[in-house]
């Protein structure tokens, strides 16, 4: 189910940072520099309508029991905290592990607040990585460690 509503998230993620969309479904989440854990909750009515029915959907696709919808509520939630805390928490020569390679942190998502046109994944970073968004420098942080 994460790796769905990650798939879901980061193309929806892109796709609201067009800038015919931007203003109306995301540009007041990104007025908040730096980010802080309050950003994640500075989200657009229009695009808090398309995740919950996203969410809904998949709830009426893939049977889902409450205890397991709730937990991904949750994680989202706490996931999407954290990365909103507007500093790398993790040291880089972690983040060079395995696990900091493929999931997204604090570190991974500020440079997102800071160039709108890389790493809009919510969980992992398997698609930033795929669709050429994730960003070089960033890689070449982890590299150097």
């Amino acid at each position: 189910m994460l790796w769905l509503q990650d798939t879901y998230f980061y193309f929806y993620h892109r796709l609201i940072h067009l800038r015919p969309l931007f203003k109306w479904f995301h540009q007041g989440h990104h007025q908040s520099r730096p980010p802080t854990p309050w950003t994640f909750f500075a989200l657009e009515p229009l695009e808090v309508a398309i995740q919950v029915f996203f969410l809904l959907s998949i709830a009426f696709i893939i049977p889902l029991h409450i205890g397991v919808l709730i937990s991904i509520l949750l994680t989202m939630t706490i996931w999407a905290i954290g990365n909103h805390i507007g500093y790398p928490v993790v040291p880089y020569s972690r983040l060079s592990c395995f696990w900091g390679r493929w999931c997204i942190g604090s570190a991974h998502h500020l440079v997102h607040h800071h160039r709108y046109t890389k790493h809009y994944g919510l969980y992992f970073t398997f698609w930033d990585r795929v669709m050429g968004t994730q960003d070089a420098s960033y890689e070449a942080q982890l590299e150097a460690k």
